[in-house]
């Protein structure tokens, strides 16, 4: 990480106690379950609602979008903020599904470490694998979560086996689980020295906890099946032979990462991984900014926007910009400049997340995540800093890899369509592209379900009926290189020019042959699958 500068001071004891992260996993692993467990132990919430909960009081509380509630997935990053133990959690729950990644690569931006989950029957997935190589790209350090391991699971050492040789990483057990599927019972804390046993009868009940003195101690008998002592003793003998031990600071340099198995749905597990997030997970880090790097400890105060969410609350067409702080300690009411428009900006109304509400927040701490209210001056990659011209870098945006054409449902309505398109591409939803020829607007997505949410969204919070149509374009480039050969370059080719929403030049493309022939023809003029968020 970049908090290798030397001879830093040891920071304030209010951003010491920090941990900002995400939770990363395949579509289905059991991601939402365990937030809303983190929730539960962090004393945020009463009762954990199951995914798939009956009736509206017992819905998720981390998914607030009609979609996400229909479909029991995870399409948009919520944010929330809660305490355990000593320590200050700022959860960042990113979308699960692949149609969703560009919203989870930004998110990665602003945590500190990550949480992989991964399930004990499936192993490494090729959402996992994807997600786990943008944490590299970051040296984000990651902690493990092996959950459903009340249900048939495979092999412990198969499954950390397949961490190792996937991912690349060395893998060190933290816990090991005591037999599998219906004959699970519990795991033995390696790091503690316990025993921990889990309640099937209760599923929001924390586990049972035993102190051991080792594998030979009695107490092991009057809790765990003898079949499944001799098996322990003998795996977790072979464990410590064959695999590293944990190395605190190997993790936080992202080369190792600790394994917790569990069950989120039973409770069981949870409190160990959160402990170890506590223990082992990083202090606010070194942020990466032009013209320098920003470190927590400074006593002014920046953030950066890495997401922007419209209409959380459809009764008030509002759009709340999620700042990430890199640095200082932020009071309510202070005056911030907007380092993109160079205009200062009074943050009267901040609000901290707990899911789906929120409270005004008085004040925050370097590593915390707040939420500004605004009419669409804040966008994604945007910088608030106390006067210096500071810009954070690093936020990608990804070039679209579907296109269709959107058509309002009522030829009358156009103009309301383009207000509500725009919106969404403020908020990194979709890119929306403006042909220099024709009327309409052209709509990127990374996959086909976002269409569907898109189109869902803008019937439920604008009354818009649209249709998205099939395009001859087939993906997007963005324009860069000397003005005159741009110039020259869009003059002839103006059939396939677009607009995106900050007016940058986008070539619109059918096949490859076209982004080879631009190679080829105008060497001056370079095409870009991504676009740093930077403005």
């Amino acid at each position: 990480m970049l908090d290798t500068l030397s001879n830093r001071p040891d920071l304030p004891a209010e951003i010491a106690r920090r941990r900002t992260f995400a939770i990363i996993s395949h579509p289905d692993a059991g991601k939402t379950t365990l937030t809303e467990k983190f929730l539960l132990y962090g004393g945020a919430i009463q009762m954990a609602g199951q995914v798939r909960a009956k009736g509206e009081a017992r819905r998720t509380r981390s998914d607030f979008m009609q979609m996400e509630k229909d479909r029991g997935i995870s399409v948009s990053a919520s944010a929330m903020s809660f305490d355990f133990g000593r320590f200050r959690f700022n959860l960042v729950d990113t979308p699960g599904h692949s149609d969703f990644s560009e919203d989870t690569y930004r998110t990665l931006t602003a945590v500190d470490a990550a949480v992989m989950v991964i399930d004990g029957a499936k192993g490494v997935e090729s959402q996992t694998q994807k997600l786990f190589e943008v944490c590299r790209l970051r040296d984000l350090p990651i902690l493990t979560f092996c959950n459903k391991m009340d249900r048939e699971a495979r092999d412990t050492f198969e499954i950390i086996d397949e961490i190792q040789q996937n991912l690349a990483i060395d893998v060190t057990p933290a816990s090991w689980p005591i037999g599998m599927g219906r004959d699970f019972v519990g795991c033995y804390d390696m790091l503690n020295n316990r025993l921990e046993l889990m309640d099937r009868a209760d599923r929001n009940k924390v586990a049972e906890s035993i102190k051991i003195d080792g594998l030979d101690d009695p107490k092991l008998v009057q809790h765990v099946p003898a079949n499944l002592i001799a098996k322990l003793r003998e795996e977790i003998e072979m464990a410590r032979e064959l695999l590293p031990a944990l190395d605190p600071q190997s993790v936080l340099e992202g080369h190792m990462t600790p394994i917790w198995f569990g069950s989120a749905i039973n409770s069981f597990g949870v409190k160990e991984l959160m402990d170890g997030i506590g223990t082992y997970g990083p202090e606010p880090q070194v942020q990466k900014a032009t013209p320098r790097a920003i470190a927590p400890e400074e006593t002014a105060v920046t953030g950066f926007v890495f997401k922007v969410q419209a209409n959380m609350d459809p009764k008030h067409r509002d759009r709340v910009a999620f700042v990430r702080l890199a640095s200082g300690h932020f009071k309510r009411g202070m005056k911030l400049t907007h380092v993109r428009s160079k205009k200062p900006i009074t943050v009267s109304a901040p609000v901290l997340f707990l899911a789906a509400d929120r409270e005004l927040a008085e004040e925050a701490w370097a590593g915390d995540i707040i939420g500004i209210p605004n009419h669409g001056q804040l966008r994604i990659g945007d910088t608030l800093t106390e006067g210096e011209a500071l810009r954070v870098t690093g936020i990608p945006s990804f070039a679209p890899e579907l296109l269709q054409q959107a058509r309002a449902g009522d030829p009358m309505k156009a103009k309301h369509l383009e207000k509500a398109l725009m919106q969404f591409a403020e908020e990194g939803a979709a890119k929306v592209f403006k042909p220099a020829f024709g009327s309409g607007f052209i709509v990127g997505v990374v996959g086909a379900l976002q269409f569907e949410v898109l189109a869902s969204r803008i019937e439920l919070e604008y009354g818009l009926p649209v249709r998205f149509e099939g395009s001859q374009f087939t993906s997007a480039r963005w324009v860069s290189g000397d003005k005159l050969a741009v110039e020259k370059f869009t003059a002839a080719n103006k059939q396939h020019i677009a607009h995106d929403n900050d007016g940058d030049i986008v070539y619109l493309t059918r096949l490859q042959w076209d982004i080879d022939r631009v190679a080829r023809d105008y060497p001056d003029v370079t095409l870009t699958a991504t676009k740093e968020m930077m403005v």
